[in-house]
């Protein structure tokens, strides 16, 4: 119970006060404990709860309905952790999420939110069927700092990010004011190594308009391997809590429908987890299909280029050379064999290349992020592009030529930057402005 509360990351000297100095708030309790709860009566108890225990255990077979178990792996009264992995065999629906650094009086700690849980285990509905679109509750601003001071606090001061948009009339400014304010919007876009472009560019159009990006992401996060070998809260069921949801149609679809600024990834995992030497290229289909979803709903494409990623980290291991060592080949054929999600199974070439796999890096002395907008497509009054597949690949062209014409001005206009460097930026903000006020090169 003395260690709950203490943070990880504090310094060992930290963590030795932190810790003496919860034990010393204890010892006046555990002098009374004798005459609060005294022999006779903890024997009782225990036999209460092995009946109990009997009694439930001969009844667990008749549970169909969903299950969330939530246990402390610090509890020190009872063995819940191992519990939660026992019914996690018994139930045939059941999910569990074991808390690493809570003690016995779990829902009573500060660091426990049970709101944040539901909702990045998907419990929380409006109805029997599970929509991301209705049943989502924005994040709350403990949700906020957290995701991003707690867990992308690093790489979002490490990448420093420096964001651009391209007005009506064709001129670059500084900041997101040539994205339009009222939805829907489609945002669309080049994925960088190991989605690293995503914390900042959801952070800056927080801040910086008060507007929530939902994004798409790879349905394996959701309902694959990640999601069903997990038994922790991890950064999956965070992506969920600010707003992630499986790229389907039918999402794309309904957060369109209402208004919302939604952002897409044609090029997907591929890019994401791209092989050596393929730094910001594009692995997009051939199909039109987010040109006639945002025309269906009158949405503005907004194309848009991130650069980075090569001042961040080298791929020195990647997909094939994964599949040239026989254990790691036979192994990745067997979790995509065992359930993983596959996505354009249907498509050919490198575009149907979606696996989701780990590439090896060796992290590099950090750069800097670069984002550039580009001119915003409107679609309101083209409903004529949901039927009409020639025109709406016109369009699907134009977006997919402004993206790759961002990537080009950004890795050219970072050659100018004086404050690339992370060197150069801590030593501009020593004594100068906030992280997101960095200077940056003159559009």
């Amino acid at each position: 119970m003395a260690e709950v509360g203490v943070e990880g990351r504090l310094l060992p000297k930290q963590k030795i006060e932190r810790i003496s100095s919860n034990l010393t708030a204890l010892l006046p309790f555990y002098s009374g404990l004798a005459d609060i709860l005294p022999t006779e009566t903890l024997i009782w108890k225990l036999k209460l709860i092995k009946s109990a225990s009997a009694y439930t255990n001969s009844r667990l077979h008749a549970v169909k309905a969903e299950v969330l178990v939530l246990a402390s792996d610090k509890d020190h009264l009872f063995p819940s952790g191992e519990e939660a992995l026992r019914l996690k065999k018994l139930l045939p629906n059941c999910m569990i999420r074991i808390f690493k650094d809570n003690g016995h009086t779990l829902l009573m700690e500060d660091s426990m939110n049970l709101l944040t849980v539901i909702k990045g285990t998907r419990k929380y509905r409006r109805s029997k069927s599970d929509d991301f679109t209705k049943d989502f509750l924005p994040p709350s601003m403990s949700e906020y700092r957290y995701t991003f001071n707690n867990v992308f606090g690093f790489l979002n001061f490490a990448s420093c990010s420096s964001l651009f948009s391209t007005m009506e009339n064709g001129k670059i400014v500084k900041g997101l004011a040539g994205v339009p304010d009222e939805g829907p919007v489609l945002l669309v876009g080049n994925h960088m190594l190991m989605g690293m472009d995503l914390s900042s560019l959801c952070e800056a159009f927080l801040r910086e308009k008060k507007i929530l990006v939902r994004g798409v992401a790879h349905p394996e996060l959701f309902w694959g391997n990640f999601h069903t070998s997990s038994n922790v809260f991890n950064f999956f069921d965070l992506m969920k809590v600010m707003g992630a949801m499986p790229v389907s149609p039918k999402s794309l679809l309904k957060a369109l429908s209402t208004n919302s600024h939604v952002l897409l990834y044609p090029g997907g995992a591929r890019e994401a987890l791209h092989r050596k030497g393929e730094a910001y290229k594009l692995f997009w289909p051939n199909q039109p299909e987010f040109v006639r979803f945002a025309a269906q709903f009158g949405a503005t494409i907004v194309p848009f280029g991130a650069v980075g990623e090569d001042d961040m980290a080298k791929v020195v291991f990647d997909y094939y050379d994964y599949m040239k060592i026989p254990m790691l080949n036979d192994r990745i054929k067997e979790v995509i064999r065992s359930g993983g999600v596959q996505i354009r199974d249907k498509a050919k070439g490198e575009v149907a290349s979606q696996e989701i796999f780990i590439p090896g890096m060796i992290p590099k002395i950090p750069g800097r992020f670069y984002y550039l907008f580009g001119k915003p497509i409107k679609l309101k009054g083209r409903e004529d592009l949901v039927e009409n597949r020639e025109s709406a690949n016109e369009v699907y062209l134009q977006a997919k030529a402004e993206v790759e014409r961002c990537i080009g001005y950004l890795l050219k206009k970072r050659e100018e930057d004086p404050f690339r460097s992370i060197i150069n930026r801590l030593i501009y903000r020593t004594f100068h402005a906030p992280l997101h006020q960095v200077p940056s090169f003159k559009p």
